[in-house]
């Protein structure tokens, strides 16, 4: 409940100064499957990520992000692009990494309701829109845009 409150006033926020931000996504996948989370204050399933902290590196942010999101030690990552949402009166700008390479090791944190693997040829039907397309992408073997807007 505290995080649905929380996000309802970031969302307020939003609307009243249209705030720039920064984030990123851990595309993690091992086996043919991808781990994807469910957060407790928004609807669906993600791919771990979050904002960048200040004196963060993106490639740093990433592996907080997905070590609070599921508990995953991510090893050698790769860049795969950066991508725009315009979506509720903001502009966020997320550099999505590949990780191929990773352990769990721990948990999620209290923001996340739910981790869990799927198989990248049977995936949820609410996966995150952009989300599910990287991923069909990935899957299909198609060249994964380095840019774009989601």
């Amino acid at each position: 409940m505290f995080f649905r409150f929380v996000y309802l006033v970031f969302k307020i926020y939003c609307f009243i100064f249209r705030p720039v931000r920064m984030g990123v996504r851990a595309m993690m996948i091992q086996n043919e499957k991808v781990w994807l989370v469910r957060h407790t204050y928004v609807a669906g399933w993600h791919m771990p990520g979050g904002g960048v902290k200040r004196g963060e590196t993106l490639a740093d942010a990433a592996r907080r992000e997905a070590f609070e999101e599921t508990g995953a030690q991510l090893d050698k990552i790769n860049l795969i692009g950066a991508y725009t949402n315009f979506s509720e009166w903001k502009t966020d700008h997320t550099v999505v990494f590949i990780c191929r390479d990773f352990k769990i090791t721990g948990g999620a944190d209290g923001e996340i309701a739910e981790v869990r693997e799927f198989p990248l040829k049977d995936l949820p039907v609410d996966v995150f829109t952009p989300h599910k397309k990287l991923l069909d992408e990935y899957r299909t073997g198609k060249a994964l845009p380095l840019f774009g807007e989601w």
